[in-house]
């Protein structure tokens, strides 16, 4: 019983020291932590660390999604000047 408390404290701890960090570097943090603290807590790290990741996004990440879209655009303009071509409309 004692050893569950001190893992959820350190769990606590570590939850609310990461609500500090920032970006990807909080989900590495958290998921360390968790393998440190044991099987429990690994999962529960493993999920805050996905959900900081899930709202923080680097600029590569920015950079290549801004990248697929405008590849997306073009892809979906050269189908449309296709099909007008072809008397049809977009």
């Amino acid at each position: 019983m004692t050893q569950t408390i001190k893992r959820t404290a350190t769990l606590v701890a570590l939850a609310g020291a990461a609500l500090m960090l920032q970006g990807c570097l909080v989900g590495a943090v958290v998921g360390t932590a968790g393998a440190v603290v044991g099987g429990a807590a690994q999962v529960t790290g493993a999920v805050v660390g996905a959900g900081f990741d899930a709202v923080t996004t680097s600029d590569d990440e920015t950079r290549a999604k801004r990248e697929r879209e405008q590849r997306d655009r073009e892809r979906e303009q050269r189908r449309c000047e296709q099909r007008q071509r072809q008397g049809r409309d977009c």
